[in-house]
């Protein structure tokens, strides 16, 4: 009998994400992860639509990791749309797009939008997998068009809250100019600290001793922190990052325009533009957790996509 071999892929605000993965007795084997940057959620905030050039570029992606993963042998897919895929009139055109691809794989299938916090669970599940850390825990994704935060011990989430800032979300609402001026970072941090402020009430931040950061900007910054030249997957998972050197970094990286944040090695072309927006995020988080005694962020590899597929592989599937 052939082994399992499963894919997830998430779609996001800002990238559309793929990991093909072997079922073994030890746990799931790679064979492939890939990431892309899409933009579906590129104008949302004010449109509350889809863009029609944001579905043809995802329409183009998922067709080629629908091709890639049954290269790979893949008999079970899930997709999981987040933050941009709520809050849409279009929603549908969207699932239908994903239906006809999908549906090469598994006949039916198509996107699921999940609420945030199945979302938050299942980044918690996959960011935790492997890592040695004292608990509680918090694992924050920081990503397009929101944010999750979980708080959890031994491997069971015991809050979880999804705010709606992201990287892409608060560079549309506030951070217009390039780079941003001061009246606009105010701006931007404002929305940031009271959608905080909303979810330590439900995520409290009290007790917790670790943070473990996943997604695209806290990865970049932990690639920026440790000087790369080139990003480097391998030595980003679970890297370390004092906070008043990340603290130092965002605030460093507000100040440049996007063709400067560009230049430096490690930044992806598609993040350039709205990284500033999620290191104001990354950085008020790290003031706040600093005030409760936490030193470090952890910075993780794995994530959502990685709790998708342990669950593609569990028997009960």
């Amino acid at each position: 009998m052939s082994p399992l071999v499963v894919a997830a892929i998430d779609c996001g605000t800002n990238s559309i994400r793929l990991y093909v993965a072997r079922a073994t007795a030890a746990g799931l084997v790679e064979l492939h992860r890939e990431m892309r940057i899409v933009r579906l959620g590129e104008g949302v905030d004010a449109t509350r639509e889809f863009a029609a050039a944001a579905l043809d570029r995802v329409g183009a992606a998922l067709d080629e990791y629908v091709s890639t993963a049954l290269e790979l042998g893949a008999t079970r897919v899930r997709m999981v749309a987040t933050s941009a895929a709520r809050d849409v009139a279009n929603r549908d055109a969207f699932l239908d797009l994903t239906a006809a691809a999908l549906g090469r794989i598994t006949p039916g299938a198509r996107a699921e939008v999940i609420a945030g916090t199945e979302e938050a669970e299942l980044s918690y599940r996959g960011a935790t997998a492997g890592l040695a850390v004292a608990d509680p825990a918090l694992v924050v994704d920081l990503g397009g068009g929101s944010t999750e935060l979980v708080v959890g011990s031994g491997g069971a989430v015991a809050h979880a809250y999804s705010a709606d800032i992201g990287c892409v979300r608060i560079t549309e609402r506030a951070l217009a100019t390039d780079p941003p001026t001061a009246l606009e970072v105010a701006d931007a941090l404002s929305h940031i600290d009271a959608a905080l402020d909303a979810a330590t009430a439900v995520a409290p931040l009290d007790g917790v001793r670790t943070w473990i950061g996943v997604a695209g900007t806290f990865t970049t910054l932990a690639a920026l922190a440790r000087g790369l030249a080139e990003y480097d997957p391998a030595l980003i998972h679970g890297s370390r990052v004092p906070l008043d050197d990340l603290i130092g970094l965002c605030r460093r990286l507000v100040g440049m325009t996007a063709a400067e944040r560009l230049a430096l090695g490690p930044m992806h072309p598609g993040r350039a533009d709205v990284i500033g927006g999620g290191a104001l995020v990354a950085m008020r988080l790290a003031e706040r957790l600093a005030a409760v005694g936490v030193t470090e962020l952890i910075v993780s590899e794995r994530d959502i996509l990685d709790g998708v597929a342990m669950g593609l592989a569990e028997p009960a599937n």
